[in-house]
């Protein structure tokens, strides 16, 4: 059972319940956090993960020496590209948000379970720092045997993307095609009958 507490998961759900305690009794900071990534294939063999991170301020006063770490990244399976895995900011306001993010490359294969960013922040009425956590990301399949792309699938994708500005178009252009048509076979018929 202590290990179930101990999972990042259970630690954020915690954070948030003791933060919305914290809120529903007085006038504090409430920070919520969403952490996303997506994998960009480079070429065979590379993957990049993009990381973003959204910073909320929810509550009703402002918190300040806001520090977010997403330091999860082992460094055997990851190298930070671009971008650092931790970023500070002097206050934020109620209301406010701010965004950070960073970029990593893949070097093993494998499927990855990112943990929550921690953010820590600071209240003027609390001696002690208070900390939260983001949302955890979905697992990353990192550089995943993809199929080969079959002949013709760029022309499957333009479809589905464009597929109903295609439709319209060929319909306009066969009903001018149509207009069009008849008017000539008709001038045929009428130079005909005159000979």
């Amino acid at each position: 059972m202590a290990r179930l507490f101990g999972t990042p998961l259970i630690k954020a759900l915690i954070s948030f319940l003791l933060i919305s305690a914290a809120t529903a009794t007085g006038d504090a900071p409430f920070i919520l956090a969403h952490k996303k990534a997506s994998l960009t294939r480079l070429k065979s063999g590379v993957e990049r993960v993009s990381v973003s991170i959204d910073i909320y301020n929810q509550g009703f006063s402002t918190a300040y020496d806001v520090n977010v770490v997403d330091d999860y990244w082992p460094q055997d399976v990851f190298d930070v590209v671009s971008g650092n895995t931790s970023q500070t900011w002097e206050r934020l306001d109620a209301g406010a948000l701010v965004s950070h993010s960073f970029e990593l490359e893949a070097k093993k294969q494998g499927m990855f379970y990112g943990a929550p960013a921690v953010i820590t922040f600071r209240i003027p009425t609390k001696a002690a720092l208070q900390q939260a956590y983001s949302t955890p990301i979905l697992p990353l399949d990192v550089l995943a045997e993809r199929p080969p792309e079959k002949k013709f699938e760029w022309a499957k994708r333009l479809l589905a993307k464009y597929g109903s500005q295609i439709s319209v178009v060929s319909i306009v252009g066969l009903f001018i095609y149509l207009i069009v048509t008849p008017s000539k076979s008709s001038a045929g018929k009428a130079s005909k009958k005159k000979r």
